[in-house]
């Protein structure tokens, strides 16, 4: 339980940063004074697209900054398609993310479940989900917006060699490996 909550702003430049103080009371009944950083960038969604009939799942690649501040020598990461909510409903989110990033125009898509990404410093949560996609599905080349700074390149793969990427280092996202595991699980695709 918590209470007396003071917030202080620290920045709004990309999203908000605040020094949150609160008295937290302990398990043992005693209260404590806390002092904690939470950067809120708003929650988004992600989705692995996959074909059953080819075994084959579409990824994107692209650059992360702060994945790059902190040894990635390129900075470049093999992630899902995803986004930010901003407005939207998460399954609106979604499949507008997928059209943007990767050009496909997907009509059904599953959630499957949402979590905390990193609850020790950031709010959001993501929602996760799987759609089946098909080639006629491709409707433009994909990449992002421009407006956005987006530069992603659409990668398709096969399912296995997506999931082995995980165990080889190639695919450090944890959305990711969530979905791809999600998949191996739940025998989405052969393999």
């Amino acid at each position: 339980m918590i209470k007396n909550v003071e917030k202080e702003l620290l920045s709004e430049n990309w999203y908000t940063l605040h020094k949150v103080s609160y008295d937290y009371q302990k398990q043992d009944g005693t209260w404590e004074r806390q002092t904690r950083e939470a950067y809120d960038r708003g929650n988004g969604a992600t989705i692995l697209l996959y074909n059953r009939a080819t075994s084959k799942v579409i990824l994107t690649r692209q650059f992360r900054l702060p994945t790059y501040l902190n040894g990635n020598e390129n900075g470049m990461l093999i992630e899902t398609c995803a986004g930010l909510l901003d407005k939207d409903k998460p399954e609106d989110c979604i499949v507008k993310e997928t059209r943007e990033e990767t050009g496909y125009q997907v009509d059904k898509v599953e959630k499957i479940y949402e979590a905390y990404m990193s609850p020790g410093a950031v709010t959001e949560i993501v929602y996760f989900y799987v759609g089946a996609y098909t080639k006629d599905m491709k409707v433009d080349e994909g990449g992002g917006l421009e407006e956005e700074q987006e530069d992603i390149e659409v990668l398709e793969l096969d399912f296995l060699t997506a999931y082995n990427m995980i165990s080889e280092g190639k695919i450090k996202d944890g959305k990711t490996i969530m979905l791809l595991q999600y998949a191996k699980l739940h025998g989405l695709l052969a393999g």
